[in-house]
């Protein structure tokens, strides 16, 4: 039991000496979590704010979607938009073929030039 209680009293003595209440608190509770604020704040200007931008753009084309317009889908079929649904936007991508996709899957507009 002596052995014990000398290991216990070494561990003890190891210890960082307590804090004293010199005001130093808030600049260690600051301290700790300046790099976590940053990391924060670097995700959000890298990754998350231009992710919600390219969001709002690509709501702002499918509100103003139109018969006529020529699209590519996610899939890599160009079509010519020749009736919009609710949830769905038909296509016609050659004479005489015309599918169904579901809105989601509309990339982008494109110049009829281009294609």
């Amino acid at each position: 039991m002596s052995l014990f209680n000398d290991l216990l009293a070494n561990a003890y003595a190891m210890g960082a000496p307590p804090q004293g209440s010199s005001g130093k608190g808030f600049e260690s509770i600051f301290m700790t979590f300046f790099p976590i604020m940053v990391i924060f704040v670097i995700f959000y200007l890298l990754l998350i704010r231009p992710q919600q931008q390219r969001a709002k753009e690509h709501k702002k084309m499918m509100d103003n979607l139109k018969k006529g317009d020529t699209i590519i889908t996610t899939g890599g079929l160009y079509g010519v938009v020749e009736a919009i649904g609710i949830h769905t936007v038909t296509l016609k991508i050659s004479e005489d073929v015309k599918v169904k996709i579901a809105k989601n899957h509309i990339l982008a507009l494109v110049n009829p030039e281009e294609t």
